[in-house]
């Protein structure tokens, strides 16, 4: 197949890389600076680039892009996707793309599914991409209702064969809810912790809960404070409700209260646990 990578920043210069080192697929890439699409060849992560961005020849289009460059890339080529090619994302968001596109997919003819990568670092750009990013990781898909089995199955097969470990189907209502938790809400508490006064004192006072702490504050600023607003819904109410937790815990802390704060760490303990006996982490 010929594979179209639009976006080689970390992600779609990672995923060209894996297609082109481990599948025997055609890469076409595509990205909007010309040093890039140059680095791009040199290191033979792409076959060819697109002319001016133009996806025409390609069965297959993965989409690298903010949520709404997806959108505005959608629209800009829906006549030009060959029939029945399939499109799919990998924006961090689902919702505002996947509503975004519906219909224009559906009038021109090409397949879109909805698709986010678990994986990343925390450095962007083309340079800190990897052929292994994705190695062992979930690819999350939120097909639209009614999308043919064959054109989920292509894609799963695609995103397995470059690495991927897991595939999770699910909608994109319930992914926006998810990520709002499992790490945006992270990379929120990240940026808030570091700016304690004490951090840059922290060497020598820290076995490894710093780091782990304050790794994912060095994110892409416009990039994440895109995905929180266009998720903000699901993203305040994660923040507002781990403010009501942590205010039992200062509570106790301010009271002495040795009794609630006991019983506090111990429920956290027990949850925490009954995801390991889940295998939730395998």
């Amino acid at each position: 197949m010929k594979i179209g990578v639009v976006g080689l920043g970390l992600i779609g210069g990672s995923l060209a890389k894996a297609i082109k080192q481990k599948t025997n697929h055609e890469v076409i890439g595509w990205d909007n600076t010309e040093q890039v699409r140059l680095a791009a060849i040199m290191a033979q992560a792409v076959d060819t680039c697109m002319e001016n961005g133009n996806p025409k020849d390609c069965d297959v289009v993965l989409l690298a892009l903010y949520p709404q460059a997806t959108i505005d890339y959608v629209t800009q080529y829906a006549a030009v996707f060959k029939k029945n090619a399939l499109v799919a994302d990998c924006a961090g968001v689902k919702r505002l793309v996947c509503d975004g596109v519906q219909e224009i997919a559906k009038q021109h003819d090409f397949v879109f599914v909805g698709a986010h990568p678990m994986a990343g670092i925390e450095r962007s750009g083309f340079t800190y991409s990897k052929a292994d990013l994705f190695d062992g990781t979930t690819m999350i898909l939120t097909p639209y209702t009614g999308t043919d089995i064959k054109d989920v199955n292509t894609l799963s097969m695609l995103c397995k064969s470059i690495g991927f470990g897991r595939m999770q189907v699910t909608t994109p209502q319930e992914h926006d809810q998810m990520i709002a938790y499992t790490s945006q809400l992270a990379h929120v508490v990240s940026s808030a912790y570091i700016k304690s006064e004490l951090s840059p004192k922290f060497r020598g006072f820290s076995a490894g809960s710093f780091h782990d702490m304050t790794r994912v504050a060095k994110l892409n600023e416009t990039m994440w404070t895109e995905l929180f607003l266009e998720n903000k819904d699901y993203l305040a109410e994660e923040i507002d409700t781990l403010i009501a937790r942590l205010q039992a815990y200062s509570d106790a802390i301010h009271k002495g209260n040795a009794q609630q704060l006991k019983a506090l760490l111990q429920d956290g303990k027990q949850k925490r646990l009954a995801i390991e006996e889940n295998k939730a982490f395998d």
